[in-house]
Order: C-alpha cells, then sequence, then structure tokens
C-alpha cells in the first residue's frame, strides 16, 4: 500500500486547512446536546456548505466536492487538527446520504441531500426500540400500507439526535408474515418521516449531565408518503445493514478525531509534567499517553488500508467490526487517560475533556454494541462456531 500522497491530494488538503483557519469559531461552540448549542451547529453546517466543505465526498450537484475516500480522509484530518465543531448532521450526512446514494432514487437525492449537506434539514437516526437493540430484527413498529403511503406506529428510542432535528429514518415492520414464521430479518421497510408530523411525540432523554443526546420517539398513525420509502418495500433489513457497515467501518469515526485527540492529550501531559513531577514520574500514567499514540496512528493505518481495497471495489464486510470495536474501546481509553492526569479539574462538567468521557461511555454500546461486533468477528472473520444466543 503506497501511503504517499500526489501533488493533487496535497493540494486539496492545503485548501481544506487554509479555509478552516480562515472561518473556524475561535471559541467552542455551546453543545450541540442543547438548544442553543443544536442551533449554533446547525449555523455552522450552513456555513461549511457554502464553502462547499460540508460533504466533500458528495457529487458536486448535491453540493459535494466529488472526493474520494483518500481526499476525505485528509479533510478528516484537518477538520479535527483545526478543532472545528461537532458535526450535527452527521447522521444524515454519514448514514442516510450513502444509503440514498446505494438505494434511493434520483428524486429522492435531490430532495433530500442538498438541505442536508446545509443544516436545513437535520436528521436523527430512529433504529433501536425497547426491545430491539443489538437484535434490532426483533422491532415491532409498524408500517401499515394506507393510500398514497404508509402509517407509522409504535416506539423508538435512543434515536440521535432526535430532540432538536427535523426529520427521521429508520426501517418498521411492514410485513408480519416472516417473523411470525421465525424469519424476523424480512418483512421490513426503510422509510424516512417527518418528525414534526401529526402523531409524532417526541420525549428528550438525559444523558449522565442531563443533556438530551437521544430522544424517544412516540409514533400513532403517523403518515409516510411513498417517495420517502428508501428502496423497495420489505428489504429495509439488507438497506439498513448497507448504512450500519457504513457506521461502524469508516464514516462514523475517522482517524482525524482521534489523531487529534492524541495530540492534544500529548500537549496536557507536557503541561502537567511540567507543573508536577509526580507526573513525570508517573511511568504507567507515560505509557498510556505513548498508547494512545500508537493507537491513534495504527488506526488510521488501519483505515488507509479499508480505504484503499474500498477504491479497488472491495467490500469491507464484516471487517467494519473490527472498526467498531477498535474505535469504541480506543476513545473510551483515551479520555479515561485525559481525565487521570487532570485529576478532580476533570470533572467539571465545562471540561472538554469530561464531556467527550461521557460520549466515549456509550461508545461500547451505540452502532450495534461490541458484544455483537465480537460475535461478528469470531464467526465471519475467524470462523468459528455461532455461540449461545
Amino acid at each position: 500500500m503506497d501511503l504517499s500522497y500526489t501533488a493533487e491530494e496535497e493540494e486539496f488538503r492545503a485548501a481544506a486547512r487554509a479555509w478552516l483557519r480562515a472561518h473556524v469559531p475561535p471559541e467552542p461552540l455551546p453543545s450541540l446536546e442543547t438548544a442553543e448549542g443544536f442551533a449554533a451547529h446547525r449555523v455552522w453546517e450552513g456555513r461549511l456548505a457554502a464553502g462547499g466543505w460540508s460533504a466533500v465526498s458528495w457529487p458536486e450537484r448535491y453540493g459535494g466536492r466529488d472526493a474520494d475516500l483518500t481526499r476525505w480522509l485528509l479533510f478528516e484530518e484537518e477538520y479535527y487538527a483545526a478543532g472545528a465543531p461537532g458535526r450535527v448532521s452527521q447522521n444524515g450526512v454519514s448514514l442516510l446520504a450513502p444509503t440514498l446514494f446505494a438505494y434511493g432514487t434520483e428524486e429522492q437525492r435531490a430532495r433530500v441531500l442538498p438541505p442536508m449537506a446545509t443544516g436545513e434539514v437535520i436528521w436523527a437516526q430512529a433504529w433501536s426500540e425497547p426491545e430491539a437493540g443489538s437484535d434490532l430484527a426483533s422491532l415491532t413498529s409498524r408500517a401499515v400500507r394506507t393510500d398514497g403511503g404508509w402509517l407509522l406506529s409504535g416506539q423508538k428510542t435512543w434515536s440521535s439526535r432526535a430532540a432538536f432535528a427535523d426529520r427521521a429514518f429508520g426501517i418498521f415492520r411492514s410485513d408480519p408474515g416472516p417473523a411470525a414464521e421465525g424469519r424476523p430479518h424480512r418483512g421490513l421497510t426503510y422509510l424516512m418521516f417527518d418528525l414534526r408530523a401529526p402523531g409524532v411525540t417526541v420525549r428528550p432523554v438525559g444523558r449522565l449531565d442531563g443533556r438530551p443526546a437521544f430522544a424517544e420517539l412516540f409514533l400513532d398513525d403517523v403518515f409516510v408518503p411513498d417517495e420517502d420509502v428508501v428502496g423497495e418495500p420489505g428489504q429495509g433489513w439488507r438497506i439498513a445493514m448497507s448504512a450500519t457497515g457504513n457506521e461502524r467501518g469508516l464514516t462514523l469515526r475517522s482517524p482525524g478525531r482521534f489523531l487529534a485527540a492524541a495530540d492534544r492529550l500529548v500537549r496536557l501531559w507536557r503541561e502537567r509534567s511540567e507543573a508536577s513531577a509526580g507526573v513525570t514520574a508517573d511511568s504507567a500514567l507515560r505509557d498510556r499517553v505513548a498508547d494512545a499514540v500508537i493507537g491513534a496512528r495504527a488506526y488510521r493505518l488501519f483505515t488507509a488500508a479499508g480505504a484503499a481495497r474500498l477504491a479497488e471495489g472491495a467490500d469491507l464486510g464484516a471487517e467494519s467490526s473490527l472498526n467498531k470495536v477498535f474505535w469504541s474501546t480506543f476513545d473510551l481509553a483515551l479520555h479515561e487517560t485525559a481525565l487521570d492526569l487532570l485529576g478532580p479539574e476533570g470533572e467539571s462538567a465545562d471540561s472538554a475533556w469530561a464531556e467527550g468521557y461521557v460520549f466515549a461511555l456509550a461508545g461500547p454500546i451505540y452502532a450495534g454494541t461490541n458484544e455483537i461486533q465480537r460475535d461478528i468477528i469470531a464467526e465471519r472473520l475467524l470462523g468459528l462456531p455461532k455461540g449461545r444466543r
């Protein structure tokens, strides 16, 4: 694998760096898990879109730059190195958009993608249900055929961004027959719906810090027109698995995020070492800082290899589970190291490290629990027999 960059790729990186240097807010925006912060991040999405940096890998006609995966990775490195705000539109840009490119119609792409790129419409992910989290196929929310569309009923929970978002996407049971016959993965349909439509109730769910990073959705005969069905009715599971593959693999946590965090951790360790001889003498803590740097760089190489295979037409498939287990456990360890360096100061609710730690705690759970991912790795990559369910 050639890890050098072409002159054109370096020009792309330089252009991204220059734009970010000129436009990233000098002060951090309020947390996007608050109404004020959500609005501020929406404005930032519009600014990114105006500069052409909101969705660099999309075709230009939808607001992108037609960038390949290598350029996307370079942009992500520059984005996080610049300390730019978190992406409030990530569910849409990283999950729904790839799904529409693969399974949507041209009408859907032309209608949905441009306002997604500008932050005019922010999307929530509505997968999990009270009895269907890691075992998503056991979901019971229904989509019932009606004149000109579908009626959605049921409950979704842990819906990311739903407390303040505009629209959501998820899968619903449109044909109960296969599930009754022991084939729950069949008879599901992928739909987009308006969170402000009649029949939708949004109930925010607070995190440990009280901020509503999630919400429960209660759906009571919510009408969705046929134009908001993604792919063919009944094919929702196959389409959703394509989306979750993107999430676990490359798009949800790019290496740039961890490279920037590891650099911040090294700077923190140096500051603390200069202030305290005890920190310098703590070899275990120093080793954990070194492990963070090594881990971030190793993840960058692994991801670059995955991007190269995708560019050659390969499918990451179950390898996405390796990515997910690694970045979720690595993110948590990195933040725990930072908090140990900070001591009592790190427990401040206003600490970026503390907020990052609270978010990292959920990493082993969302996007498919790590227990499920380890089952996938064992069975599909290592060829081990299936465990007991």
